[in-house]
């Protein structure tokens, strides 16, 4: 999965075998570009964090994630 698809602001690819793996590299290229101060992924992180304010939305948006990994052809 990509950046992007997963809240992000940049096409780089992530590979994992399990979503939750997925999720933790996702999370480390966000605060390595977080410490870069690369403005579009504060940009996402700031949409993100309107998400996590409502739990509902965000179980929601994991749930639609995590279908969309679950769908992805195993390499």
């Amino acid at each position: 999965m990509t950046c992007k698809q997963l809240g992000g602001a940049c096409d780089m690819e992530f590979e994992a075998n399990t979503f939750e793996k997925m999720a933790n590299l996702s999370k480390q290229h966000a605060m390595e570009m977080y410490h870069k101060g690369d403005q579009p992924h504060l940009d996402a992180m700031h949409e993100m964090q309107k998400l996590l304010q409502n739990p509902k939305k965000m179980q929601h948006w994991m749930l639609n994630k995590q279908q969309e990994f679950d769908a992805l052809p195993e390499k």
